[in-house]
């Protein structure tokens, strides 16, 4: 027995760090025949972070996006989760060092995930919120109606015209989606619990560095990504860099921005864990070769947004997607069989499946290959997407419950202050 009172087996044991959208992909199509499956993670949840923001605006429940690790695989044999936080690789001994003791592996699969990156800016990561966990998410929605309520109390209107706004950093995805939803709640929703608020002094600000929002998607994407932000009333700053926070006011090369509130979403890097040789660590993430296994290492893998599988067609890596987790974690559970009954490996190749974001009601731009669309057919299809996406009939059932109660009566009923928000600088 293991100290993580894992039984010994004759198979060999697989340990997976990281219950994300690869880690799950591969505990599902690996075989109990071959392996011992370990999963260890430091939530007992998988986290559907696409949704993060819709928790943060109080569009879904926190519950509506996880979903219980243990309850996925329930049916699985020759599977032990264990909750606890990855420490370090001993990969002479081949042993994960784990908050809760030690555990012995023959292979061992890194799907850390990504976390957010702040540029080694100390101040923002110190004073900014991030939306990268269902914790962010829910520390968000308390501090967006925390400001609601300070400013109903304050007679100073400087005071309230920084507490009303919203600087949002990065026009990514997560920036685009997060920014039309404020917008939504400004319109739409706030007005309704807080009348006696002049809600027309709050403002939200998208501040993006490059040229372009969507920089992953067509240059079609971000301008009308960027017209439909324009037309809800965003303020759009584009080749903008944000350069300081003092907690009041955000400061920018372009121009200052008064606001108690930045979200940070400019940019994530690879999770690591100590232990992997720094040779084989680049940019933040780690050098994988074509089977995924980390160069350097045979018994190690690295999938999803941790690694860097490059090559001469493609030098900087994979898009750090949910597609890119998922397929390479489906193909390495499909290669750990074949190896296992003593047939060759097959070498990953990424396939887009195109690229989507949502700005807000009837609003999202869409591409598949060269065909781009949007409006309300892409806002459809990316309803239909995230929603079958969601891991779990009871989530799907309750996101479609609320999202057509949101859409019909133009509200969104979960403005609870479960816990104030505590900012990490003062914990």
């Amino acid at each position: 027995m293991s100290a993580l009172n894992i039984p010994e087996s004759n198979l060999k044991r697989v340990v997976i760090i990281g219950g994300g959208f690869g880690g799950l992909k591969i505990l599902n199509q690996i075989s109990s025949k071959y392996y011992q499956v370990v999963l260890i993670d430091k939530n007992n949840y998988h986290n559907f972070q696409p949704l993060l923001y819709q928790v943060a605006t109080s569009g879904l429940e926190p519950d509506s996006i996880a979903y219980p690790l243990r309850k996925i695989l329930w049916k699985k044999s020759e599977f032990y989760f264990r909750n606890t936080k990855a420490i370090r690789i001993d990969s002479e001994n081949k042993r994960l060092v784990t908050e809760a003791g030690l555990i012995d592996y023959d292979f061992l699969v890194i799907a850390t995930g990504s976390k957010t990156n702040y540029f080694g800016n100390k101040v923002i990561e110190e004073k900014s919120i991030a939306l990268k966990s269902v914790t962010d998410a829910l520390n968000l929605r308390s501090l967006i109606l925390e400001n609601c309520e300070a400013s109903l109390l304050t007679s100073d209107l400087e005071e309230r015209e920084r507490l009303m706004n919203y600087v949002v950093v990065g026009g990514g995805p997560t920036g685009v989606e997060l920014s039309g939803a404020l917008a939504e709640l400004k319109k739409h929703v706030l007005p309704k619990d807080y009348p006696d608020l002049d809600l027309r002094r709050m403002n939200v600000h998208l501040v993006e560095a490059t040229d372009t929002l969507l920089g992953t998607m067509g240059p079609k994407a971000g301008e009308k990504a960027k017209e439909y932000l324009t037309e809800m009333g965003v303020n759009v700053w584009l080749n903008t860099k944000v350069e300081d926070f003092d907690g009041s006011t955000v400061k920018t090369d372009n121009k200052e921005l008064p606001s108690k509130t930045l979200i940070w979403a400019a940019g994530v890097s690879g999770n690591l864990i100590d232990g992997i040789d720094s040779k084989s660590i680049e940019r933040g993430r780690i050098l994988v070769d074509q089977y995924n296994r980390v160069e350097g290492y045979e018994e190690i893998f690295c999938i999803g947004d941790v690694c860097l599988m490059k090559s001469d067609e493609n030098p900087n890596g994979d898009p750090m997607v949910a597609q890119t987790a998922i397929q390479q974690g489906g193909l390495l559970a499909k290669n750990l069989n074949n190896f296992a009954k003593g047939e060759e490996m097959k070498p990953f190749s990424y396939s887009d499946k195109g690229s989507m974001a949502t700005i807000g009601r009837n609003k999202a731009v869409a591409e598949v290959g060269s065909f781009f669309f949007d409006g309300i057919l892409a806002w459809l299809v990316w309803m239909f997407v995230h929603l079958m996406a969601l891991v779990g009939f009871r989530n799907r059932v309750v996101a479609l419950i609320n999202w057509t109660q949101n859409y019909i009566t133009y509200d969104k009923g979960i403005r609870l202050i479960i816990r104030p928000f505590k900012n990490r600088e003062k914990d």
